[in-house]
């Protein structure tokens, strides 16, 4: 009994200090002890795409070229509730957005009472400030009384905003960049709050509401 006994004890003894070999093995193989990623991964999987390796950011100018109004329409049906778009139409909970287009950030028509937030910003709704409006408005004007999320698909910003210029605004879409030359940064009238240069030129397609 003692003999068996002591051939168990002895295999699971050899087994822990196996396992502990290996590990520490393992451990210095894949830097699992080191806070910072080890250049080389243990394994390559085929397929997966590493962080940071992803395509570049579609420019602006690109995707409003491309954009479809009849979807934006689609996606601005969820607005709906908040917003007004017909001719003339007054305002709801958010303002009326007919011809918003270029529209001064903050001001509006039939006397929509923005926030001081809002207001801040200043200019003009080019297509930039409406896409990183369209993005996400709290990050776009901090305390602004908007309660909307955003739209995390650029697609659909796109979109949005093309079928809003359709609506009484009808201002000329910035050029694409050509295929292989750099976008510039002030293609899309990043630089410029002008509403005469159709390539900056933006509406406010999701004003905030005037509920906090």
């Amino acid at each position: 009994m003692d003999d068996r006994f002591n051939t168990i004890a002895g295999w699971t003894l050899l087994a822990g200090i196996v396992g502990l070999g290996l590990n520490a093995v393992s451990d210095r193989y894949f830097h699992a002890d080191k806070p910072e990623r080890p250049k080389v991964m243990g394994y390559a999987i085929a397929g997966v795409v590493e962080e940071g390796e992803g395509a570049a950011e579609v420019p602006l100018a690109t995707l409003l070229a491309a954009a479809d109004p009849a979807k934006g329409q689609s996606t601005f049906a969820k607005c709906a509730s908040c917003h007004t778009i017909t001719p003339g139409g007054g305002n709801s909970i958010g303002p009326n957005l007919h011809g918003v287009v270029g529209e001064a950030i903050g001001q509006g028509v039939g006397g929509f009472a923005f926030s001081d937030a809002i207001k801040k910003v200043g200019g003009t709704w080019t297509f930039d400030k409406l896409n990183d409006w369209l993005k996400s408005p709290k990050a776009f004007a901090p305390g602004t009384k908007m309660t909307f999320a955003g739209l995390s698909s650029a697609e659909d910003r796109a979109n949005v905003i093309v079928y809003l210029n359709s609506q009484g605004s009808n201002l000329p879409l910035p050029p694409p960049p050509k295929e292989g030359a750099k976008a510039d940064a002030g293609a899309t009238g990043a630089s410029s709050d002008a509403p005469s240069d159709g390539a900056s030129d933006a509406a406010d397609a999701k004003p905030e509401a005037s509920r906090p």
